[in-house]
């Protein structure tokens, strides 16, 4: 499908007869890719740590041009259910691609102050008929790493009151990031430690101050919860809970988390502890579970 500029809207019978686009780039990212990029961004091969599945792709995308260098990770749809795309037809100037809900999620995030990447190219392309597509493409976090990793090397790599050190100043950080969302009615839905990156070199010595050294990614699932808050909020710090279970943390670290989070958002309510605890231990037997089915499977084969 032909670039269209967002800024004509056909008549609905000519989206629904031919299709429509939405599509937003930073200018950075233009320069890099070229002004055709939105014909090409659907077929460019991302085949760096590529992953697909289910008519979704994954990949990280390293553009070069005239000694410049930008690394994204590209996401992509290219079969999204035709609801939506129908939805588009009729208000196509709305977010109904999850990349272009991505990026709205990000840019509010990133309003908030709360760091995290950038998204450099959005879209959504909308063919005959209610068949949609969409994209986004999202700024590397270069020479960074996400916590599952970065804290049992931290803990391999500094000395141990170094390290305790440490991590009090990234469970405060993180109590206050989980404040952050929860203080506006908002829940990530995917509160692990995988998503949340900071600069592999504070792996040997951390920062003077951790205040807006964590980064939060993959937010296409946020959502904003007034009626049902403290079920996405116990949600958000089960799914923390269970991620925390990797080498250097202790149950002294989950404690602290707990308090210094309990100080922040003082209208919790003492019974949402009792949620949390169930839920993290519903993931820890899934977790289990989906090992045990793993081995069966290997034993078998």
């Amino acid at each position: 499908m032909p670039p269209e500029s967002t800024s004509t809207l056909p008549s609905f019978w000519q989206r629904l007869r031919h299709g429509f686009q939405v599509v937003h780039a930073d200018a950075d990212f233009v320069a890099i890719a070229g002004q055709d990029w939105a014909e090409r961004i659907m077929s460019a091969s991302a085949t760096d740590r590529h992953h697909a599945k289910q008519g979704r792709s994954i990949g990280r995308w390293i553009l070069t041009k005239h000694g410049q260098r930008l690394g994204v990770y590209l996401k992509r749809h290219f079969v999204l259910p035709r609801v939506r795309g129908f939805l588009a037809t009729l208000l196509p100037r709305q977010a109904w691609s999850p990349g272009l809900e991505e990026r709205e999620n990000l840019n509010w995030v990133r309003e908030q102050g709360i760091p995290a990447p950038r998204a450099v190219a959005a879209g959504q392309f909308l063919g005959p008929w209610g068949r949609l597509q969409g994209f986004i493409a999202v700024e590397e976090l270069d020479g960074m790493l996400a916590l599952h990793e970065a804290v049992p090397l931290a803990f391999e790599r500094m000395e141990p009151e170094a390290f305790d050190a440490w991590k009090r100043g990234l469970t405060a950080e993180l109590a206050r990031l989980a404040h952050a969302f929860h203080s506006r009615s908002a829940y990530h839905k995917d509160l692990y430690f995988c998503h949340f990156y900071i600069p592999e070199s504070f792996t040997f010595t951390g920062p003077e101050c951790w205040r807006n050294q964590v980064h939060v990614i993959d937010l296409h699932r946020l959502g904003k919860h007034r009626l049902l808050r403290f079920w996405w909020q116990a949600k958000d710090l089960a799914q923390l809970l269970y991620s925390s279970e990797v080498p250097g943390v202790t149950a002294r670290d989950r404690v602290r988390f707990w308090k210094i989070y309990r100080d922040l958002t003082k209208g919790t309510p003492t019974w949402i502890h009792s949620l949390i605890r169930w839920k993290w231990q519903l993931y820890r037997r899934h977790h289990y579970r989906r090992l045990a089915r793993q081995a069966s499977r290997r034993i078998a084969a």
